[in-house]
């Protein structure tokens, strides 16, 4: 514990308060203000702030690829990133990804495929795929395993993973 935090618990005193940021981020189509601990990242500002808990928390380290989201047309894995960051930007969750009560060809694929099976990781999974395709770079079963090696699922359903991914691949 640090010297300053020890001094005000001995005395009685409350910490101070963490400095606290107005944002508005703009998440699957809707604008959100929201004020906001400054040293809240993006995954905690989705799940905690905005009840949108499809993107998982992980390793809270980037490594794992469970919270991954699409900013701009991107894959980001919002574990590392604070939301003041993303203000302005166009954020989308797996909430976001089906239209009209439809799924989106990807969730279809990862469905049809099995390419699941406790599910944790599915979202991030999907997210990234989606990306991965958007990026041009799921033409093999070489770069579809290097393109998505972020993105672990402990279950070991890679091989219908990259067959979900390739169907949806090929369907342009």
């Amino acid at each position: 514990m640090k010297h300053a935090e020890t001094e005000t618990r001995l005395s009685g005193q409350s910490p101070p308060e963490p400095p606290r940021v107005d944002i508005t981020l703009n998440v699957n189509g809707t604008s959100y203000s929201l004020r906001v601990d400054a040293r809240v990242t993006l995954l905690d500002a989705l799940r905690d702030h905005l009840g949108l808990t499809g993107a998982k928390k992980g390793c809270d380290q980037g490594a794992c690829g469970a919270c991954t989201v699409m900013v701009d047309g991107k894959r980001v894995v919002s574990c590392l990133g604070l939301a003041a960051q993303y203000q302005g930007r166009e954020i989308t969750t797996i909430e976001g990804l089906s239209a009209d009560g439809e799924l989106h060809p990807m969730q279809a694929a990862f469905a049809k495929h099995d390419a699941f099976q406790c599910g944790y990781c599915t979202p991030g999974q999907i997210m990234s795929a989606v990306c991965l395709i958007k990026e041009r770079r799921a033409e093999t079963d070489e770069d579809i395993r290097e393109f998505m090696s972020g993105n672990i699922c402990r279950c070991g359903a890679y091989p219908n993973i990259r067959a979900a991914i390739r169907e949806v691949a090929g369907e342009g």
